[in-house]
């Protein structure tokens, strides 16, 4: 019996999710690629940082999908996986929509060492729902162990490298920290 990721419904739902998701960032005015032009896999920390296919935040979007998988698991049991991805698929998309809009915008830029932050291309944001499909559906086959490690390394890697992460963003977007700014910064 083939699993329920091999089966079209979850890709359809995925691909409608994403295409909406796009046609709202467009309509929102945001940039389809880079404004500097190129489109490049990875873009580096910078002008660049959430332009490109992928960047030093691309972990934490995978990281969203281990965490909604969990949380749906233990919150939603009766739920079929299809109905747990479908909501963290809503979600995710949900936010990148309102990761773009102006008032989140600013939120960053006040808050957090993304000083010259302004929203992401919608390249950018169509491959961040893409990184938490697959978070979650490697939660999935994965023994919870596997799946803590992952998070534990995905989490580690940005912070030795940028230093920043997830777990750094929502902190300092909900009670932002000087001295965490400063050492950011440093």
């Amino acid at each position: 019996m083939p699993s329920a990721f091999e089966r079209p419904k979850p890709l359809l739902s995925s691909l409608f999710v994403i295409a909406l998701s796009i046609a709202i960032l467009m309509a929102m005015g945001r940039p389809p690629i880079c404004t500097c032009g190129s489109v490049e896999v990875w873009g580096r920390v910078g002008p660049t940082q959430s332009q490109m296919l992928a960047d030093w935040y691309s972990p934490s979007h995978i990281v969203h999908g281990f965490l909604f998988y969990a949380a749906l698991h233990l919150l939603w049991r009766r739920s079929t996986v299809e109905q747990r991805f479908a909501v963290a698929l809503l979600i995710e998309a949900a936010w990148e929509i309102a990761e773009n809009t102006p008032m989140v915008i600013d939120r960053y830029r006040e808050t957090t060492i993304a000083l010259g932050y302004s929203g992401d291309s919608i390249l950018n944001s169509a491959s961040d729902i893409v990184m938490m499909v697959i978070g979650f559906v490697v939660a999935r086959q994965l023994p919870v162990w596997a799946s803590i490690a992952i998070v534990i390394s995905l989490e580690l890697a940005p912070l030795v490298v940028i230093r920043d992460n997830l777990t750094l963003n929502v902190w300092m977007l909900l009670a932002p920290s000087d001295a965490l700014r400063a050492w950011q910064a440093d």
